[in-house]
């Protein structure tokens, strides 16, 4: 992993770590929503909302668009998949473990 892609990450999961962030991209899933809307749905102000944002957007985690004057917020999967690229990693690691605690487990209990 390049250095930009650590740095990409560490602000990913940095801004993942916070739950009103987490709440914040259960919103925008389902697609663009405006600040106010946002904010509404999660119980913040549009100003604390706002903030939450733009750590989002500078983890790569949300996207802006202009819709008139309004500002439109949704998920970057980009940033998702780098966030999800880094967990699938430790998958096959934990399976192979499994597999050799119970293979040793069967082979103390047949042996």
């Amino acid at each position: 992993m390049g250095a930009e892609a650590a740095v990409n990450l560490d602000s990913a999961l940095r801004a993942l770590a916070d739950g009103n962030r987490r709440a914040i991209l259960r919103v925008i899933r389902s697609g663009p929503h405006p600040v106010g809307s946002i904010a509404e749905e999660v119980g913040l102000s549009q100003q604390t909302t706002s903030h939450h944002l733009g750590v989002l957007r500078k983890a790569g985690l949300a996207a802006s668009t202009r819709d008139g004057t309004r500002h439109l917020f949704a998920v970057d999967t980009d940033g998702l998949a780098a966030v999800r690229s880094y967990l699938d990693d430790f998958w096959p690691r934990k399976l192979s473990a499994l597999k050799t605690v119970i293979e040793a487990r069967e082979a103390e209990n047949h042996g």
